[in-house]
């Protein structure tokens, strides 16, 4: 997505339903800004994206589980992730509890969002053309997510 197309999201967005709800890890905007990078902040706080194919994650081959980059919550098993071809990091299912879901009408389009279950943090969306055996793709920005290689 071009930095204008990221930029145009904010136009044609209302406040997220998601930003109503009651998560078990909360912080102030500031406080927010202060542990996270700038990137990380722009996608987990604010909903965007990260440019397609940016992520070292992308190329992440070992056995593991990516987490929360926000709160550290685990969300996804390496095992259930594949190469979608779409430049972000993808996977056929999340670890159980791990992610809320929530509508997303921006930018003229109806879309599901992924979200951390615990901090709110804005991960990405999940659609309908995945692998079996869920036949979901669950697309992901990166920088919102941490990689911790199993022992």
């Amino acid at each position: 997505m071009t930095g204008a197309a990221v930029g145009l999201r904010g136009l044609f967005a209302s406040a997220p339903a998601h930003a109503a709800r009651a998560y078990e890890i909360t912080h102030s905007t500031a406080e927010w800004r202060q542990r996270l990078t700038p990137a990380q902040f722009h996608v987990l706080r604010q909903a965007g994206t990260e440019r397609p194919g940016s992520s070292p994650l992308n190329k992440e081959k070992r056995t593991g589980v990516f987490t929360c980059a926000g709160c550290a919550l685990p969300l996804f098993s390496s095992a259930t992730k594949f190469e979608s071809g779409t430049g972000w990091p993808s996977f056929w299912q999340p670890l159980p509890g791990a992610v809320a879901e929530d509508t997303d009408s921006t930018l003229f389009m109806k879309r599901t969002e992924v979200l951390c279950h615990r901090c709110g943090g804005h991960l990405g969306h999940v659609f309908n053309d995945g692998p079996k055996p869920t036949g979901l793709r669950y697309c992901m920005n990166g920088v919102a997510l941490n990689f911790e290689a199993a022992a």
